[in-house]
This record gives C-alpha cells, structure tokens and sequence, in this order.
C-alpha cells in the first residue's frame, strides 16, 4: 500500500493532491516527506473571507510537520501560492491541513497534545522528536479551539477556589461541579474581589442568575461577590476548608505545647506526633494508631484539641437544620470556654459564619463536599507535569488542557 493512499484516507486535503514521498534528513532526523501540489486549474482562496482568487504569486515549499509514520517524522512539503484578493489584497491561501503561518499540520497539533495530557510536555517532545515549545503550541491551539467551542449552557453547580504557585502567587479557580460533568470553567491571576469580578462579567448575568449552587472557602472577598453577583444561589462552605482550620489549630497548639515540653526534657509524648493528630482514623499507619492511643492517655492540651475536632464531626451527621443549629451552638460555646485559643478562634469563625454553615443542610446532599478538593489536587498535578511553564499564562493552558474537558478539531484518526 502506498503511503498516499493511507493519507488519502486520513486527511481531506481537497483541492489538493499527495504526490510522491521519499526519505530525507530533517532537523538532523531522518524523515519521511510528502510532495503536495495543487489540482489543475485550482484557484487559491483567502484565508480571511473564504473566497476563490486569482493567483498572485507562488512563495518557496514549506515543510508542515504531520504525525509520525512509524518512529519517522513526517512531513509535507508544498509550496503556497498567495491569493489575489480584491478585497485584503494578496494574502497566502488557506490550506486544509493547517492554520495560519503554523508549520504543524492540524493533526499533529492534536495528536501531540492528546500525548501531552498523558505525559509530561518534556516526555511527549523527547518521544516524539520535537521541542518543548512545540508541544505547548500544539496544546495552546486545542486548549483555544476548544474554549471557543465548549458548550456553556445548564450549568447550576459551580466551585470557587485558587492554588498557589511560585511562592505567594495565586491563581483563583472556578469549576464546574454539576453530576457528570465536572470541570474547570474559569482561571484568572491573583486572589483578589477584581479576579472573581472578572470572572462573573464573562460568565454573564443570565447564566449568574440560574446558578443554584456556589462552593466556596470562608475569604469574606470572595463571599462578598458570591452574594452581590450569585443572588438566587445558595452559598455553600467547602467542608475540606472548613475542617482544614481545626487542623491548623490542634497543629498550632501542638507545636506550642510540643516547645514547653522541650524546655523539661529532650524526649518527650508529642515527638512524631503531627499526623496521628491531623489524620483522620481511617488513613492512619499502624505505628500511628499506637501513637494516637499513648497521646489519649495523656492530660495534653494538643489532645483537648483533637477531641474537639472529633466531636465536632458529628456535625455534618445531623439531618435536620434545627438540630444542627443547636449543636453548633452548644460546640462553639464549649469550646469558648477552653484554654485553648486557636480553638476559641475557629469556633467564632464558625459562629461568624453560621447561616453558610447551614446552607449544607439546605443543599441536602446535592452538591459534592470533595469535588473541588479532588479538582484541585489534579490541578497540582498537571503543574508538575507541565513543569518549565513561564508564565501564567502558560499555566493556564495547561490547567485548561487537563481539568477543561474541552472539545478538540475533528480528526479522522484518534491517536490515544
């Protein structure tokens, strides 16, 4: 079989033919090239109002890379021919493999960012043959293809959060968390009122307005937009978040009790004693569970702490608001009363907050307290595969690429 007619039978080239194809040195690669030529008689058209000009001029061939044959690079060579157009004036044709001055065919855009989604970007260009830069080019154009085309109606659920990356720069996120269809909508830099602002003007009024659901950490900005911009949408605090301030606090306390100690004795119970603490039960090692058992025989306050988050636990078990409402009362003010002051601090934070706290009883179960968390922690994994980004933007394109689930430019083939 010839390799033309493999190649007629995976690209529509029309009004354009594959000629002949031989081996020659590429980029110090051997590489199979394909002789492409216009029909007779053709006419170029304008690649900005699509109409068939005359010829103005031909320019020198061109190599467009197209995916691999085999282990070899492949590409076609063709020599474009500019297109007099009576209206922008001589412009180089459009060609059905290709955009623009890009010298990647289409589907090579789409066959290595289809790779880059499994490995990391350095992976798929060491593979394939190619350079880094290429690859993003080849995610960048899918990633805007598919923004342009995504389909943005129906959604009710959404989830707002950010991710730090390069120290203290954040990226704030906004995700989609309706039942079979979860996905990242929105990204934009920093961490701040004009960021959410941002992105509640390109959402719109009318999609805002139909929102039933909004996800989001305690931030008082971000609460503040939530209810200037979502007004028919119930507010719900994120529980990860929620339950991730207990932590910081029995952390807190441990590592202030954890010094006292050290001053009285260099060997003492809090020595290895973090993640017994932190951990929920379930996820416990077992040299964690003895650990856990000898601090509950102690007088420690570190363990006042970790009985109070425990306790508190029972929260999210209740089923009605009334009873819920009373046993945050009863919580809060019980804590009040202990020594413990970051304690005594989430417990006003969620006094300060208790009609959001609420409002996970009012969804009924409708909306997922991890989706966000789980969406996040994909997010920090699609940096470090796409790791060597400059910018934030390149950021972006790679969250986009991962989390979108964005519609690609149709191929005849699939790839992976």
């Amino acid at each position: 079989m010839l390799v033309k007619t493999l190649l007629n039978r995976t690209e529509n080239v029309k009004p354009f033919i594959f000629g002949a194809d031989r081996f020659e040195v590429v980029e110090g690669h051997d590489a199979l090239v394909v002789e492409v030529a216009s029909r007779k008689n053709s006419r170029p058209i304008c690649p900005v109002c699509g109409i068939k000009c005359t010829v103005y001029d031909t320019q020198r061939p061109r190599l467009f890379e197209y995916v691999p044959f085999w282990s070899f690079k492949t590409f076609f060579r063709y020599a474009p021919r500019r297109a007099d157009c009576p209206i922008h004036g001589p412009l180089v044709e459009r060609v059905p493999w290709a955009v623009g001055k890009e010298h990647q065919t289409t589907s090579c855009k789409v066959f290595l960012a289809r790779w880059a989604r499994r490995l990391s970007w350095k992976e798929t260009a060491g593979i394939f043959k190619t350079s880094w830069d290429s690859v993003f080019r080849a995610v960048k154009y899918v990633v805007e293809y598919g923004l342009a085309h995504r389909n943005l109606d129906g959604i009710r659920q959404i989830g707002i959060d950010e991710i730090s990356y390069g120290g203290h720069k954040y990226l704030t996120l906004v995700y989609q968390l309706d039942n079979g269809l979860r996905r990242l909508l929105w990204s934009g830099p920093k961490r701040r009122v004009k960021t959410l602002l941002r992105f509640f003007r390109w959402f719109g009024k009318e999609r805002s307005a139909l929102l039933e659901y909004v996800s989001s950490d305690m931030w008082a900005p971000y609460l503040k937009v939530i209810r200037k911009k979502a007004v028919n949408a119930l507010n719900i605090l994120d529980r990860f978040h929620i339950m991730k301030k207990f932590n910081e606090a029995i952390d807190e306390i441990r590592r202030q009790e954890a010094k006292e100690l050290l001053q009285h004795s260099k060997e003492h119970i809090l020595v290895h004693s973090r993640w017994a603490l932190l951990k929920n039960k379930p996820n416990l090692t077992e040299k964690q569970v003895v650990k856990l058992k000898e601090l509950l025989r102690q007088k420690l306050r570190s363990v006042t702490g970790y009985l109070l988050r425990e306790d508190f636990q029972r929260f999210w078990r209740y089923r009605s608001i009334a009873w819920a409402e009373k046993f945050l009362g009863d919580w809060t003010k019980r804590t009040m009363y202990s020594k413990l002051e970051p304690m005594k601090k989430v417990a006003r934070m969620l006094r300060n907050h208790k009609e959001l706290m609420l409002n996970w009883f009012r969804a009924d179960g409708k909306i997922s307290n991890g989706a966000v968390e789980g969406l996040n922690l994909k997010a920090k994994l699609t940096m470090r595969k796409a790791y060597g980004f400059r910018n934030v933007k390149t950021l972006q394109i790679a969250l986009y690429h991962t989390l979108g689930n964005l519609p690609e430019p149709k191929t005849v083939h699939r790839f992976c």
